[in-house]
């Protein structure tokens, strides 16, 4: 009888998944879009993503070794943050660059707070948006994948003062759809496979579509996060972007808009606790998102509103609470 009423501690349930299993899995959905960075922009672009995971792993030894904290680079989640950090890279980057990156997001971003679980923003993101801030230039200097078999509007198409180069740049068709030039802006097809310019793993929505589904059968992440993100990003370009209905689609595969609602919104540390939470959670950064797209000095907005959801919460958490079990309404 004493053993039958006895309480141990929490957790009562445990599941299969743990943190290695789960950055294993993220690291097998990401293989897609490193495989087709690389044969879009060369060894160039591998060797960015081997230089950001090492270095991401080696901070993070070097941190645990020198504040006397257990080694927990077996968890795998540096590798993730070093593969995230490439793909958020032109293939032109500096080797610097994403070194300096790892060192903002495992020290600044993640250790700093407490490692693992502790970190109140995406680590990735805030390396990406340090790296925008400190090297503007090397950050958003694209080129046009080595495959590339498209067509390229013409300058004057794109925007009145770009130049040649600016033409082929990653961030034109955004900025065409920032103008409502949508002449400018490539076909659905070559958004959607990667025949564009753009950050080594950015350009291919299809292969990080195919990690994002394999997530979702794994049961890493579920589908409510990107589709409310991508859903509200496409309902709110459609009603203010003035471009209409396919072009405003197809925006959905330009820029980091596929792999932040797949691989960055979803990171469990950072999002809401609460199914309704992370509805919240992504509609609102759908809406910022595409605020700064539409009407922002910046092409962008994906990695803002990210982190400035990321900031919000614990408000959200705050707010948004379960009835307790065998509790309900007075």
């Amino acid at each position: 009888m004493d053993k039958l009423l006895s309480v141990s501690s929490s957790p009562h349930q445990r599941q299969a998944h743990s943190v290695s299993s789960i950055m294993r899995d993220v690291i097998i959905a990401l293989i897609p879009a490193l495989l087709v960075g690389t044969y879009l922009f060369g060894m160039r672009a591998l060797l960015l993503t081997v230089v950001s995971v090492a270095s991401c792993v080696a901070f993070e030894a070097i941190w645990q070794h020198f504040t006397h904290q257990p080694l927990t680079i077996k968890d795998l989640s540096a590798v993730v943050t070093g593969i995230l950090i490439a793909f958020n890279l032109p293939a032109t980057a500096p080797i610097y660059v994403p070194i300096v990156g790892a060192f903002v997001a495992i020290i600044l971003a993640k250790q700093c707070f407490g490692g693992i679980g502790q970190n109140f923003i995406n680590p990735a993101l805030a390396a990406r948006a340090f790296l925008l801030a400190a090297y503007p230039q090397a950050m958003t200097s694209f080129e046009i994948p080595e495959h590339f078999i498209g067509t390229v509007a013409p300058v004057s198409d794109v925007v009145g003062a770009a130049t040649a180069v600016d033409a082929l740049a990653g961030a034109t068709p955004l900025v065409a759809l920032k103008t409502q030039n949508v002449l400018a802006m490539p076909t659905m097809l070559d958004a959607f496979v990667g025949n564009i310019g753009g950050c080594l793993g950015e350009v291919s929505a299809l292969a990080i579509l195919l990690g994002g589904l394999y997530l979702i059968y794994k049961k890493v992440i579920t589908w409510h996060i990107p589709v409310c993100y991508l859903g509200t990003m496409f309902v709110m370009t459609l009603l203010f972007g003035g471009v209409g209905v396919q072009a405003s689609f197809t925006s959905l595969f330009l820029g980091g808009a596929m792999l932040g609602a797949f691989f960055m919104a979803t990171d469990y540390t950072t999002n809401p606790m609460t199914l309704k939470g992370q509805i919240i959670f992504a509609v609102c950064a759908g809406i910022i998102a595409s605020v700064i797209r539409l009407f922002g000095g910046y092409p962008e907005g994906v990695s803002y509103s990210i982190l400035i959801m990321n900031l919000v919460v614990p408000i959200i958490d705050k707010f948004v609470k379960p009835v307790r079990f065998g509790g309900g309404k007075a």
